[in-house]
């Protein structure tokens, strides 16, 4: 059993598609049928007098139907009237106006009939009504003479018109009147007041009534208003009266609304089903009342119920039964309210609810006539067969009425006819034609033969057989040409013949047959289906904020079935793009240039094929700085305070974070904006505190996340009052540049400080702790005051003091301030120096009296230098250090000094004004310490079994050499480093030589010198002895070939370029690295110096290069150990002369190797250095 469903409950998405195909009962036009209206003028025809009037009815039949009309109810004879005709094979009249007739003699209700051998069909009954747009009549208008706050309504009471006019109100110079919540025209075209205003006062109010219908305009006369104001009102009255008569208008008063329209408490109000309800109410009162629209027990359509006429008029769209009840208005003010109830009956003229339809029935069947209508009151339903009421027409027995039905039984070809259903009441009629047409005819599809559907998949597919026979034919489908029949609940088959396949898939392609068969014959058709790939945005654009002026790009990437082409179509806010060439379309993209405010919207692209189409959106939002706010305006003036309000700008969609408010003081600093105070972004008002004598101009920025908005233009301009100085100058000091002076200086104050003219400074002074009055002066507007004949520093109280014109500033605080320093008069006593190892001494002294200091007292400065090195008795150039010792202090400590060393070095008292005479010079000697490693170590003559070893003194001795301590061991070809040997050389040696040696092997020398302190850095080497005399014989003998000279040179030079990178690496960084010293051997009597006390870095030269031999690292004569002193580290100095590091070390420290300690035995080392390689080679 096959599924069917009817149209009507297939999808809605079909609806359309299902719409348009021929319906069963649509009958072919080479078939005999009865007239069919297609074609009607409306019930309600208003024709223009000036145009010829056309009454149209087309119809269609087999036989081609022929035309009657009848006017007001009898036959219009259409022969007998030369201004009228009829088309050719139509039945529309034309009615020849133009050519001397009138239109007003037609006027009337017309019916058309078409008539052929199987029926009459007629027309709906038309009213033909010429438009009119009469005059005004004419009028005597009085003027308006009203007083102020009273209402007012100008009566325009336009001509009766067909259709009725458009009414507005005017001015002599064709500009519309403007309307308000005060002032507005009624439904009827009264323009009402609710209350006037002297503003209102003019002599052309003119209400204009336009007839679209004929496109006039028809002018009323102009109505003059004159409104009294009270003021006006009083001295008309008493030019008029007596002294003694009492006059005197009441003042304009406050009054509570009252409705002018409409008028009582309740009113009634009907109108039809589907039209538009419009409620109005107009209300009286001062203040003017706001109106409000209630709907009492309900509420108010949400999607239907629409506010004109500010809120005066309530419109509700497309009303129905439901909408029926009693609406309120209400009208308010700050004095009470009124209200009006309007009670509202929905009616309805007959609309249907099933209509009849056509019927094809073969001979012996059976049928129905269907018409249901509804309406308000309930229509009357009545029958007519072919234009004559049912109850006087021919009878035929195979029909029955029942009601709103007509039943058919057993019909024979007589029984062809066109019944009429008419459903009317008060308000209106419908009349429906529907025929009974009686054939016999087989089978036949409509459709074209291989007919191609093409759908994307997964959406319905629709193929159509639309078929026509009598008795109607069983539709079957079939996929292929001898396919089997289709079934299941994956096919929709509907009563029109049409297959639907809900969710078409590729595998859905293919040829399909329709067999449509009746008792009379059996016809088929076939279609083909083709299922495409959907089209697809695989890219969408994307939501995009864009800064102005700049570039933007949204992306629209698609896919899509091959054989389909497809289009992109860019929309901006589902328009057509700006023609602008700044939108550039590409490919699959959209780009903006030179982004502005208007670009601001959504942006689709919509890509289109003949079978589907598919969008994407996005919104594009452009920022910016924010406008400059507007209307700066200042109220609340006070003498010290003013309040500034402004409208904010546009913010360009960037939430406005904060406004600066700037001031400009016109009076000192014309030009000059200054900061004056900043507000959030949601606040527009601010309350600025003003200084006296400032003539204020204010400018308001706003700020967004974009950046800061253009200013304002500025405020208007507020001078503030004079008065005292609030304030007096800031930062005073008293300090003498010479011995004998004081030099008194302050902060002036600034231009609005001053609060009044004449702005001058009372300078007062007087010397601390002695019994003296104050001196003072008054000084002009300046900033600093020397006062002369001080004696060498002293302590002086200071003040000064702001006046001008009104008065003095508020007491000043006092300052303390000293005269002019001199040089100190003498030098430290007492100066003792306590050497604490070789490179380390602290010295001390006795500090100067505080009045020899004559200034302030910054410190001490110690001047030390090295006279000569005890090791060589070789003096050198004197180069002086210094470090200075802040505050008060004593003692401090020498660091950096060289071991066996002699020294000399007195001590200065230092204040403002320079250094005082130098103590007598201290000569002190540093102990000796560990020597540095010799200058250099070479190893020459390699024999079989020896080597030469030859070397330096050490650059510096640090005390005298007692001996040479040389260790070496052998290195295996795995790197393996095998038994220490130790040899103590005198120190009066520079060379030695090493016999007993094994041949052809790797020794890895350690050397280093010694003084009574212990052994210094050392140095190492390595080298090789040869190989056994033979093999030597042999490489001479090589060595004297061309192809081994040749093999030589490439190995020397690439040996050449491995050395100078070795040496640039080794010789890195060449100065001796005392930073790292100090962090291996920290002392905490030795720290880096702090700016703010003065003090120095640690010192300390242990070395890392001694011998892999297990055992105690033997400190330098140049590390400070702990126990050697307690000084605190604020002992040191500061340096100066650039004698010491930013880190406080010493620069005269010594460059030296670093070596980890050679292994005894078979312990391993490291890879031997490429530069002793060359040596041991060479």
């Amino acid at each position: 059993m096959m599924k069917k469903r009817s149209i009507s409950a297939s999808k809605a998405s079909l609806v359309l598609f299902l719409c348009q195909m021929i319906s069963a009962l649509d009958v072919p036009l080479d078939l005999s049928q009865p007239p069919t209206i297609t074609q009607q003028s409306p019930k309600d025809y208003i024709v223009d007098p000036r145009e010829n009037i056309v009454i149209q009815c087309e119809a269609k039949g087999k036989p081609p139907p022929s035309f009657s009309w009848t006017r007001n109810g009898t036959h219009f004879d259409i022969d007998k009237d030369a201004q009228v005709t009829m088309k050719p094979n139509s039945g529309t009249l034309v009615v020849n106006i133009m050519n001397g007739g009138k239109a007003e003699a037609y006027e009337g209700v017309y019916q058309c009939t078409a008539r052929n051998e199987r029926g009459a069909a007629i027309s709906n009954n038309i009213v033909i009504r010429p438009s009119r747009s009469p005059l005004w009549t004419k009028e005597k208008l009085e003027p308006n003479h009203v007083r102020e706050g009273d209402s007012l309504v100008l009566h325009c009471r336009p001509p009766v018109g067909l259709p009725p006019p458009i009414i507005f109100w005017m001015d002599n110079a064709f500009q519309r009147l403007p309307q308000s919540e005060r002032v507005s025209q009624g439904l009827n075209g009264d323009l009402y007041f609710s209350n006037v205003q002297p503003e209102d006062t003019r002599e052309d109010y003119i209400c204009y009534a336009r007839f679209n219908h004929t496109q006039t305009i028809q002018q009323k006369q102009p109505i003059s208003v004159k409104v009294f104001s009270m003021d006006s009102l009083n001295d008309t009255i008493a030019a008029n009266l007596s002294d003694t008569d009492i006059y005197g208008a009441k003042p304009v008063t406050e009054r509570q609304p009252i409705l002018l329209t409409p008028t009582g408490s309740t009113s009634t109000k009907v109108e039809l089903r589907g039209n538009v309800l419009l409620l109005e109410c107009i209300a009286a009162g001062l203040p003017t009342p706001v109106i409000r629209w209630i709907k009492e027990g309900g509420e108010l359509p949400a999607n239907r119920t629409f506010f004109e006429n500010f809120k005066k008029t309530l419109k509700i769209t497309d009303v129905s039964e439901a909408d029926s009840g009693n609406y309120k208005c209400i009208a308010r003010n700050i004095l009470g309210s009124a209200h009006h109830v309007i009670s509202v009956t929905v009616k309805a003229a007959p609309y249907w609810i099933t209509a009849p339809r056509n019927l094809v029935l073969s001979p012996g069947e059976d049928g129905t006539l269907i018409c249901r209508a509804n309406g308000n009151p309930k229509p009357n339903i009545s029958w007519l067969a072919n234009g004559v009421p049912i109850s006087i027409a021919p009878e035929d027995p195979s029909r029955k009425v029942d009601g709103d039905t007509i039943i058919f039984s057993h019909v024979q070809e007589r029984s062809s006819a066109v019944y009429q259903c008419n459903a009317s009441n008060e308000y209106g009629y419908l009349l429906a034609n529907a025929f009974v047409n009686v054939l016999a005819e087989p089978p036949r599809i409509l459709t074209p033969a291989n007919k191609l559907y093409q759908v994307i998949a997964d959406s319905p597919a629709l193929l159509d057989c639309a078929y026509f026979g009598s008795p109607k034919p069983e539709i079957e489908w079939f996929r292929g040409v001898k396919g089997s029949i289709l079934r299941g609940s994956e096919y929709i088959f509907h009563d029109n013949g049409t297959l639907e396949i809900p969710v078409a898939q590729k595998d859905s392609t293919g040829t399909y047959t329709c067999v449509a068969r009746n008792e009379l014959g059996k016809i088929q058709n076939e279609v083909q289906l083709e299922v495409k790939d959907p089209t697809m945005i695989i890219k969408q654009p994307e939501y995009k904020v864009i800064q102005r002026y700049g570039q933007v790009s949204f992306e629209c990437i698609i896919k899509h079935d091959t054989t389909l082409l497809p289009t992109i179509i860019w929309l901006k806010d589902n328009g057509e793009l700006p023609d602008d060439e700044r939108f550039l379309v590409g490919k699959d993209n959209l780009t903006i240039m030179n982004v502005t405010d208007k670009d601001d919207g959504t942006y689709t692209c919509i890509v289109n094929t003949t079978l589907d189409s598919v969008s994407a959106s996005a919104v594009l939002t452009v920022v910016a700085r924010p406008n400059p706010p507007f209307d700066l305006e200042l109220t609340g003036q006070l003498e010290r305070s003013v309040e500034l309000s402004w409208i904010p700008g546009d913010e360009n969609n960037s939430p406005i974070t904060s406004f600066v408010i700037e001031y400009e003081d016109g009076l000192h600093e014309p030009g000059v904006w200054h900061y004056q105070t900043e507000v959030p972004g949601t606040q527009t008002t601010v309350q600025l505190k003003l200084s006296p004598y400032v003539n204020y101009s204010f400018r308001v920025i706003a700020v967004n996340e974009i950046g800061r908005s253009q200013p304002s233009e500025p405020s208007e301009q507020y001078l503030t009052k004079s008065a005292n100085p609030d304030e007096n100058p800031s930062n005073v000091q008293g300090i003498g540049s010479e011995p004998d002076n004081l030099v008194i200086t302050w902060e002036s104050l600034k231009g609005f400080q001053s609060n009044g003219p004449g702005l001058q400074y009372k300078v007062s002074w007087r010397q601390k702790d002695v019994d003296d009055e104050w001196t003072s002066v008054i000084v002009a507007n300046v900033s600093k005051y020397i006062v002369s004949g001080t004696p060498t520093f002293v302590p002086y109280e200071i003040k000064v003091q702001a006046l001008n014109d009104l008065g003095y500033a508020p007491e000043p605080s006092e300052v303390i301030g000293h005269s002019g320093e001199d040089l100190p008069m003498v030098a430290p006593g007492n100066v003792q120096v306590h050497v604490i190892n070789s490179t380390l001494a602290k010295v001390h002294w006795d500090p100067v009296p505080l009045k020899t200091v004559r200034g302030h007292l910054q410190g001490y400065k110690v001047y030390y230098w090295k006279v000569q090195s005890l090791s060589r008795r070789s003096r050198r150039h004197v180069e002086k250090k210094i470090l200075t010792f802040r505050g008060n202090k004593t003692f401090g400590m020498l660091p950096g000094l060289e071991p066996y060393s002699s020294y000399k070095l007195n001590v200065r008292v230092v204040n403002g004004k320079g250094e005082g005479p130098a103590s007598p010079d201290k000569v002190f000697k540093t102990p000796e310490g560990v020597p540095s490693s010799p200058s250099f170590l070479k190893i020459t003559n390699p024999t079989l079994d020896s080597l030469t070893l030859e070397w330096g003194l050490p650059t510096h001795p640090n005390g005298i050499l007692t001996s040479y301590i040389l260790k070496f061991q052998p290195i295996n070809n795995t790197h393996e480093l095998g038994p220490l040997v130790e040899i103590r050389i005198p120190a009066n040696e520079s060379s030695l030589i090493l016999k007993n040696l094994n041949y052809s092997t790797r020794y890895k020398f350690y050397f280093n010198a010694q003084t009574s302190v212990g052994s210094g850095s050392q140095i190492t080497e390595e080298a090789v002895t040869i190989m056994d005399e033979a093999m030597a014989s042999r490489q001479v003998d090589i060595a004297t070939q061309g192809w081994f000279i040749g093999l030589m040179c490439a190995v020397a030079l690439l040996i050449l370029i491995l050395l100078i990178v070795c040496f640039i690496r080794r010789n890195k960084g060449g100065k001796y690295p005392v930073k790292e010293k100090e962090d291996a051997h920290a002392d905490p009597e030795i720290q880096p110096m702090k700016e703010d006390d003065g003090t120095f870095g640690e010192y300390s030269d242990a070395e890392d290069h001694k011998p892999l031999k297990k055992g105690s690292r033997t400190p330098s004569d140049r590390t400070v150990k702990k126990e050697d002193s307690d000084d605190s580290l604020v002992d040191y100095g500061e340096g100066v002369n650039g004698q010491f590091n930013e880190d406080g070390s010493f620069i005269g420290q010594y460059s030296g190797k670093k070596e980890k300690e050679p292994a005894e035995g078979n312990e391993s080392s490291e890879a031997p250095s490429p530069v002793n390689a060359m040596n041991s080679f060479v």
